[in-house]
């Protein structure tokens, strides 16, 4: 028995079609100084093109007649290109800094973990305080619960709670993200 053949699927090209690729028998043209030339016929749109020595790029596939543009499609390609990793660039991708606390923790400790959590406030970052429990310290849940207001009030100013605190088993967390 003999298998269908199975040719290979055409590549998707990303971005528009230029030149050839364009398929319909007419186009709404715009030159390249930008003047709405109307309806053209696709050879002779192709041919103002080449003309010029630039591409016929089409950026209206959709519409009826499909709208065309006279454009130069290599720098088109690269300044997209350009102005997507320009893009990239400007991203802030934000991150979640942890910082651990104990119930019966030194005033000091307690004064450089501040520092290192308002270091991350300005960097942009949001900040997870887990406070973890250990043997007896459950039976004074009190003592975290205190604790966990009093950095709520201290970064009051610059941060505000995303996530209020919460029991995970012998911890509780609390996620705070900048203002």
């Amino acid at each position: 028995m003999r298998r269908p053949s199975r040719a290979p699927m055409p590549v998707a090209k990303d971005g528009p079609r230029t030149n050839d690729e364009i398929r319909n028998a007419q186009v709404q043209l715009i030159d390249q100084d930008g003047a709405n030339q109307g309806t053209v016929e696709t050879i002779a749109a192709i041919k103002m093109a080449m003309d010029a020595g630039m591409d016929l790029v089409e950026i209206a596939p959709n519409s009826s007649p499909p709208v065309c543009k006279i454009m130069d499609y290599g720098k088109y390609k690269f300044q997209a290109q350009k102005k997507a990793a320009e893009a990239r660039k400007r991203q802030k991708i934000v991150e979640i800094k942890e910082i651990k606390l104990r119930p019966m923790i030194d005033d000091h400790d307690y004064g450089v973990k501040m520092k290192a959590m308002q270091r991350f406030f300005e960097e942009g970052d949001k900040v997870k305080i887990t406070l973890r429990y250990r043997g007896r310290e459950m039976a004074h849940q009190e003592i975290g619960t205190k604790l966990l207001d009093k950095v709520k009030a201290d970064v009051a100013a610059y941060a505000k709670v995303e996530q209020d605190a919460r029991f995970e088993g012998r911890q509780v967390v609390m996620v705070l993200a900048p203002r």
